[in-house]
């Protein structure tokens, strides 16, 4: 019998193909999908984000753990629309144009499907048009802006200048992170939120939508 709490402890170990196993036994058992989704998958991942936060487990961790949550999601999302399980929220994220830079991106994205956002991710070298067109599209409330280069930041405030000029600017929840990135320039472009690291992130991100 699939138990749930192990979903969690072998996605902590990043070991995608037990996960993705105990899944599917759980959903064949009809184990509830909210359960596995909840108890197993995020349980599982926000501990390794609590842990990646107090420097316990690093990227190389996070990334292996994100794999098996992917694995467990890619079994698990059908039977959640099935049942019209509603996402916390819904956000874009993508690294600014000229930036081409990845990791830091695609640790947020994991860690905010980990506490239950639905997330479209646009990539690298992202126009600022795009973020906007793409949130719009799918209904997000949150608009996530990554940067590793100090000459690509400018495009953060691009992006914000866009979205007040179409008068979408309260439309929509703008984060801002990456290694250059700081407070005082979040504040200084007009963005909602500057989080330092991905775990920070996803739990500014579930509070913002919640209020």
């Amino acid at each position: 019998m699939a138990e749930i709490h192990e979903i969690s402890e072998f996605l902590q170990k990043g070991r995608a193909k037990n996960v993705k196993a105990l899944v599917e036994e759980a959903i064949n058992e009809g184990k509830d999908p909210k359960a596995i989704l909840n108890e197993g998958l995020l349980a599982g991942m926000m501990i390794i984000g609590e842990k990646f936060k107090n420097n316990e487990v690093f990227v190389p961790e996070v990334l292996v753990a994100a794999r098996a949550l992917n694995a467990g999601l890619a079994i698990l999302e059908p039977k959640l629309i099935e049942i019209g399980n509603e996402p916390v929220g819904k956000a874009v994220i993508g690294t600014v144009k000229g930036d081409l830079h990845d990791i830091g991106k695609n640790l947020v994205t994991m860690m905010m499907k980990g506490v239950g956002f639905e997330v479209t991710d646009l990539g690298v070298d992202v126009e600022p048009g795009v973020f906007i067109d793409r949130a719009q599209e799918v209904g997000a409330n949150v608009i996530c802006m990554s940067a590793l280069l100090t000459t690509t930041m400018p495009n953060m405030q691009a992006v914000i200048d866009e979205l007040n000029s179409r008068g979408l600017r309260d439309k929509f929840i703008v984060m801002v992170g990456g290694a250059p990135v700081n407070q005082s320039f979040a504040e200084q472009i007009g963005a909602d939120y500057y989080t330092p690291d991905a775990a920070t992130a996803a739990e500014t991100a579930k509070a913002a939508v919640s209020k």
